[in-house]
């Protein structure tokens, strides 16, 4: 047997008794001021003829039904449990953002065939796992573009493979917004108590290029509302030349600066450092990718472990509670020593025997007669 509230059987049972106890010692008390009044009242034998019955053993039993009755309330008080099982609580689930660049910077070929189209085909094998978790997806560059949070992989694959860089309104790379962006989502796709409870991830993909506002804050407003931020670096160090496309998917050339220079794009180590203060304070990871990788293997495993966690918290063992076992008991007890009389009416009163025979028959004939009182 155990207690819900935290107490040993032992502990229980000493409280049980003391609270008994502490009901019997008022009784007792009770008792002794009802004598000592009768005292002050009184002649004790005058009284003793005037009651109607003996009290005495009557409050006696009526205290301690009344005390045994508390000392099984609080017993059942203190929620005894019996056995147990074990059950698996009702899944939530994981809620997932996508938050992936499409900067122009993406189209980079130092992983093949290019940044932005290895990390859609990542993001394809990645969603070929989830089961149940709902997904949605922040495309990012100078500005943001949302897909709602949603079950319907399927969809979410052709959202991302019919985007592409030249699609976003704005060019450059707006990691704090995208963001602020993924946290809006996650609030707008959890109005019930039972999504908010949902865990939440958001896998940042992206090659660091932060031109504008302040990532390391957005992402400690996605830590206060409950998001881990995950961060994946894509790219070299080296750099590698942001190569040009035609309206029809022509190559052209590469990005050139106004000196007519190639522009690269490189993954160095002053924005990875700043990918890691985004990570750590969203209470995430970063994970480098490896040469000619994109690194989603790691995120990969880490979200296995998160659902392995999630499972094993949804694993609970279950105790019978007993408490109307104790509760039952303590209410009847309790009743019983309420509807007993405070004493039981003896039978009217009755002269003695001898008396009576004297009274029916009158004065004796030798009884003495005052005399007459002469004038």
């Amino acid at each position: 047997m155990r207690f819900a509230s935290g107490f040993s059987l032992e502990v229980a049972v000493l409280l049980a008794l003391g609270a008994g106890l502490a009901v019997g010692a008022l009784s007792l008390v009770d008792f002794f001021r009802r004598r000592a009044a009768r005292r002050r009242f009184g002649n004790q034998a005058i009284l003793a003829q005037l009651s109607v019955g003996r009290g005495g053993p009557w409050r006696a039993a009526r205290a301690t039904l009344i005390a045994l009755g508390v000392a099984f309330a609080v017993f059942a008080a203190l929620r005894p449990q019996y056995g147990g099982r074990t059950e698996m609580l009702r899944k939530r689930g994981i809620d997932v953002c996508i938050v992936l660049d499409f900067s122009k910077s993406m189209l980079a070929r130092d992983v093949r065939p290019s940044r932005i189209d290895r990390a859609k085909a990542e993001v394809s094998a990645f969603l070929d796992e989830l089961g149940g978790d709902r997904v949605g997806v922040v495309a990012f560059a100078g500005e943001t573009m949302q897909y709602p949070l949603t079950t319907d992989y399927d969809a979410v694959k052709l959202f991302l493979r019919d985007l592409g860089p030249y699609d976003m309104p704005v060019g450059g790379t707006a990691i704090g917004r995208a963001l602020t962006s993924a946290t809006q989502l996650f609030e707008r796709g959890n109005p019930t108590a039972a999504e908010r409870r949902r865990a939440k991830v958001v896998i940042l993909m992206t090659d660091g290029e932060d031109h504008e506002g302040d990532p390391i804050n957005a992402a400690r407003t996605a830590a206060q509302a409950g998001i881990v931020v995950h961060v994946l670096g894509i790219g070299s160090r080296s750099g590698e030349p942001i190569p040009l496309y035609a309206p029809d998917g022509t190559w052209t050339g590469y990005m050139r600066d106004e000196q007519g220079n190639p522009i690269t794009s490189a993954l160095t180590a002053e924005n990875e450092r700043q990918l890691r203060d985004i990570a750590r304070a969203a209470n995430g990871k970063f994970f480098r990718a490896r040469e000619g990788e994109i690194g989603m293997e790691a995120v990969r495993r880490e979200m296995r472990r998160m659902r392995a966690e999630e499972l094993r918290a949804r694993r609970v063992t279950v105790y019978e509670e007993v408490y109307a076992v104790f509760l039952v008991p303590a209410f009847l007890l309790v009743v019983l020593g309420t509807l007993l009389p405070e004493a039981w009416p003896r039978g009217p009163h009755r002269e003695p025997r001898a008396a009576r025979i004297r009274r029916r028959r009158g004065p004796s004939p030798n009884a003495s007669t005052p005399k007459e009182v002469r004038r």
